[in-house]
């Protein structure tokens, strides 16, 4: 009976938290979402029917969430991610005012859309394009600009798989070795039998589900122990990664299939936290922020018992954010130094199983592959990025020599509901790039 209870709780916790967001029918156009013209949190005190918080769930409904994205910083707890005490790296201004009429024809579609058309029609927050290591496209809408951190969500995941890699390079961690060399503590769970290279790749077994649309999904009861979600009345479940992780049992086989689960990445922050003897943010800190002379410090969601949600958590600028696209697009060298082992940039770029990554059925990234938290397009400009929900990118493409970071918050969750405006969007901009040489 406590079982069915917490279940329940549970998902009426989703049902508070995740569905509006999904579900609703009629979103607000872009501009009658725009945070500011609806008044969130304006007002001294903001009254009540503007008011945007964590304890009833209301900061992941849509369009509360064009507000909340920019501010869990004031919403949960974080933790510092340093960027040390070194100066701020360049990156030279040449804006460029062709690049918002850049046209397009969105996958599927007839009709052609402008780049500046792209980035609304995917409700974004915050969009910038390096070429060659200069800015030459700048825009920020609603509550966002240079100074203002966003969450990251699942793009925090491509940072961790990089120190994780790092570590591996080191002779620190074993991609061979069974996860449970390392943790003993998921010797009985479903990772237990994985390979340290099984997880980074997601090629896991899990008796997991990772789907926002449905309330009764594992990903909820997930949220709540890392402190993403509210706990609902009465729950008395897992509040901590490092509690909830052993609980998640196999299912299948490790390794034959690539399979988007969340988890995997907690496990990857274990992973390091366990080989360096510090939390993964701390290494992560000292591996890569504090060499790429990021402009302000990051942040990181963390549980209750201060652990950082290494899967989803990352709060930064969209400079900061771009400063680590380039370094990958330089092969890890960058700020004067090699931050990244040419190497281990190299290894991820060569990409994953494309066979285990087929059958996940992404037809938007149809010959793609999954590398250490990485997705690789393995298209004509041997492009990768990093993804997270609502929107969230990194999108590096090495033949352009181009970075394009972008925050959003879409009303719908999964990237694929609009990978067929951003990825040919980005491809257009590419060519424009090119084109211009």
């Amino acid at each position: 009976m406590k079982a069915i209870r917490i279940k329940r709780a549970l998902t009426a916790a989703l049902l508070l938290t995740c569905t509006p967001v999904q579900a609703q029918q009629a979103p607000a156009s872009p501009a009658e979402s725009d945070p500011v013209q609806m008044g969130w949190m304006q007002g001294s005190p903001p009254p009540p029917e503007k008011r945007v918080l964590f304890s009833d769930g209301g900061f992941y409904t849509f369009p509360k969430t064009r507000w909340s994205f920019a501010h869990y910083r004031d919403l949960m707890p974080t933790s510092r991610i340093s960027r040390g005490n070194g100066p701020v790296s360049v990156m030279p201004l040449a804006l460029r005012k062709d690049l918002d009429a850049v046209t397009f024809t969105p996958t599927g579609r007839s009709e052609k859309m402008t780049w500046a058309q792209a980035f609304e029609a995917v409700y974004g927050d915050a969009v910038l394009i390096l070429h060659k290591g200069r800015i030459v496209y700048e825009r920020y809408n609603g509550v966002m600009n240079a100074d203002q951190p966003h969450i990251a969500f699942s793009v925090t995941k491509s940072y961790f798989g990089t120190v994780a890699e790092m570590l591996i390079a080191q002779g620190k961690l074993d991609e061979n070795a069974l996860v449970s060399r390392y943790i003993p503590e998921l010797k009985a769970s479903g990772f237990g039998d994985a390979t340290v290279r099984q997880i980074l790749d997601m090629t896991t077994g899990l008796s997991y589900s990772e789907d926002y649309t449905d309330p009764q999904a594992d990903v909820v009861r997930f949220g709540v122990s890392v402190g993403m979600l509210p706990a609902p009345p009465n729950y008395t479940g897992p509040r901590a990664a490092y509690d909830y992780l052993p609980s998640i049992a196999k299912q299948g086989t490790h390794g034959e299939a690539f399979t988007y689960k969340s988890v995997n990445t907690e496990v990857v922050g274990w992973l390091i936290a366990r080989v360096t003897g510090k939390r993964p943010h701390e290494a992560l800190s000292e591996h890569i922020w504090s060499k790429l002379g990021a402009e302000h410090d990051a942040h990181i969601v963390v549980d209750s018992a201060g652990y950082p949600f290494t899967a989803g958590g990352l709060n930064l600028t969209l400079r900061d954010m771009a400063r680590f696209g380039e370094m990958m697009r330089l092969n890890g060298r960058f700020n004067g130094q090699q931050i990244v082992p040419t190497s281990v940039v190299a290894k991820i770029r060569a990409g994953g199983s494309k066979s285990a990554f087929a059958k996940a059925g992404y037809t938007a990234l149809t010959g793609g592959s999954y590398k250490s938290q990485w997705w690789i397009n393995h298209n004509s400009h041997n492009a990768f990025n990093a993804r997270g929900i609502h929107g969230q990118t990194i999108y590096v493409d090495p033949v352009a020599e181009m970075v394009i970071v972008r925050f959003a918050s879409n009303p719908q969750a999964s990237n694929v509901a609009f990978d067929d405006i951003s990825l040919p969007a980005y491809q257009a901009i590419a060519e424009r790039l090119l084109d211009a040489q």
